[in-house]
């Protein structure tokens, strides 16, 4: 890496510059006389769409720093627009490698799942919904562009999102139920925009799915998220596991909560509150916090320690919490630089941690597997497969997490792990919830609402929303901005969780032995199903009867250890 990443030139590519690249190897392919012709043309072309691919990525990335930048923003608008012309392309890319006279070569070469995954996004896309690809793309932006820009009321200050979802950790109930308040109203004063925006959504994606010839949009929401190695049966079963082996427990474990928290009542603005007087506090600078991160990766593994020196020299991380830029946080790669990039927003809470561990997690294993030589069609594999990456290391971080909390880590480690097990029934809702919205688009919002809060009390039944503005009329989910983005994303998250959980306990007997295990996992990225990622590493399938129940009590059992000591 020569130049850091807000030095990288940015330069649009386009849409034209893409259909040439893809012609020029249409008519390789058809002029072929062997698979390793094809290979070559193959090769020429992925080559070239890294710039694409690296461009989008780039505009994206800055364009999230901040949304009010107008030339970002224009960018962003041309992607939306050009990338469902790109995606037709591609498709037809996908056809071309099905129907290629040496597709039997080319499948043994390159792997059988590569051609499984051409096979599903094939069945994602249609050249007649391209008009409609775009006006969903722009619904998308509009609504990241609204949550980026929204200020919220904070005792006289104008506050960002990320910012007051910090307060939700304070130990002072009443300053929680403020903040709670305070999201609620802020998110109200937008109720129209955000109704509007999800309505539209939903019904230009059941457009699409109705002109593709689906039933409604569920099972084109799977093929268009590589869903290759699980089913929508298999995904209720494991919502059912949840309801069945989770949900009691942590249950108990809440109510036990509540007792010891002197709450009469656990309200939604207790919810992310794990001990008496409130979660630790991140107390670090934001160069503290990176230098024990520093401290941490080496102690870990030189490997891991030397890739975080690398990104933090490339300042491939943008952490701070700032007006106009986007929430939350995610993990990219400009492929044409071989460059990892984060974007997060500290808050003062134990959340920070979890994004130098989390989201670095995802940028090692793109690191780890580009350089194991995994097909890059094949990356890092599914979103299930990719959390993995990232859910685990969190867990694989807590025996050094005296270095960001000192005499108060094991109760970050206490909090990390309940907090783990509460995610599970709140994944699940999230997951229902979109499965009612495309099997009933006709639904007004008050309708969808309705839908969700009963979903609380099935998955959350010790949480209320009672006496919350406009939260307590079944609309958190607006804030939870995967529903709007990417459909049935959020159940990976889930199985991934469940992975994460198995490596937690396989490090507590073997703490070396579960990090090269991790490191393999990683390293094998996408060339690999995730049911065999999770049976070569030893871990129990999320997906199978008892795998649930046995990860949960011994994980009650650890937390009742923790609050022993």
């Amino acid at each position: 890496m020569q130049q850091t990443v807000g030095k990288i030139p940015y330069r649009r590519v386009t849409e034209e510059e893409v259909r040439s690249w893809y012609e020029a190897f249409f008519n390789a392919s058809e002029q072929a006389a062997s698979a390793d012709d094809v290979l070559r043309a193959r090769d020429a072309l992925i080559g070239r769409l890294k710039e694409f691919w690296t461009a989008r990525i780039l505009c994206n990335y800055r364009y999230s720093q901040n949304v009010h930048d107008a030339f970002y923003q224009a960018e962003v608008d041309y992607y939306d627009a050009a990338g469902p012309h790109a995606n037709a392309l591609e498709t037809k890319y996908f056809r071309c490698m099905l129907g290629s006279p040496f597709r039997a070569e080319l499948e043994e070469r390159l792997g059988s799942l590569l051609f499984r995954k051409f096979e599903v996004s094939v069945r994602a896309q249609s050249d007649a919904c391209i008009a409609d690809e775009q006006e969903e793309n722009a619904l998308v932006s509009s609504y990241s562009r609204l949550m980026a820009s929204m200020l919220f009321d904070w005792k006289g200050k104008k506050v960002p999102l990320s910012i007051l979802k910090g307060k939700l950790e304070d130990g002072d109930a009443a300053v929680r139920k403020a903040a709670a308040d305070a999201i609620g109203n802020g998110l109200a004063a937008h109720r129209e925009e955000l109704d509007k925006i999800y309505d539209n959504l939903v019904h230009v994606r059941d457009r699409i799915a109705k002109k593709m010839g689906y039933k409604n949009f569920v099972e084109l929401g799977y093929y268009r998220i590589g869903r290759t190695g699980f089913t929508r049966d298999m995904v209720e079963a494991f919502r059912r596991n949840v309801c069945t082996s989770v949900v009691p427990v942590v249950q108990r474990l809440k109510e036990r909560l509540a007792q010891t928290l002197g709450l009469r009542r656990f309200l939604f603005s207790d919810n992310d509150v794990y001990l008496t007087g409130g979660n630790p506090a991140f107390t670090l600078t934001i160069p503290q916090a990176f230098a024990a991160a520093q401290e941490m990766y080496d102690g870990m593994d030189g490997e891991i320690g030397a890739f975080f020196r690398d990104m933090v020299a490339a300042e491939a991380f943008d952490v701070e919490s700032r007006e106009g830029k986007c929430g939350g946080g995610f993990c990219d790669d400009l492929p044409s630089y071989g460059q990892e990039i984060i974007l997060a927003n500290f808050n003062g809470t134990t959340g920070d941690v979890d994004v130098l561990t989390h989201e670095f997690g995802h940028a090692y294993a793109m690191h780890a597997s580009s350089a194991a030589g995994v097909d890059f069609e094949l990356g890092i594999g599914g979103m299930e497969t990719a959390e993995c990456h990232s859910m685990s290391m969190e867990f694989l971080c807590h025996p050094y997490m005296e270095k960001f909390f000192f005499d108060r880590a094991d109760e970050y480690r206490f909090k990390h792990l309940f907090d783990a097990l509460s995610f599970l029934p709140y994944g699940c809702i999230v997951d229902e919830f979109q499965h009612f919205v495309y099997e009933h688009p006709e639904a007004t919002p008050a309708e969808r609402n309705a839908q969700y809060l009963a979903l609380e009390r099935k998955y959350r039944p010790y949480l209320t929303y009672d006496g919350i503005p406009y939260l307590s009329e079944g609309t958190r989910w607006q804030y939870q901005s995967h529903i709007y983005t990417d459909p049935f994303y959020y159940i990976d998250y889930c199985l991934a969780q469940t992975v994460a959980l198995g490596f937690y306990m396989l490090s507590r007997k073997d703490a070396k032995n579960a990090l090269e295990t991790y490191k393999q996992f990683a390293k094998s990225g996408g060339s690999m199903p995730f049911s065999a990622l999770v049976a070569r590493a030893g871990l129990a399938d999320p997906f199978a009867d008892g795998t649930l129940g046995d990860l949960v009590r011994e994980a009650e059992r650890i937390l009742s250890a923790y609050r022993g000591r």
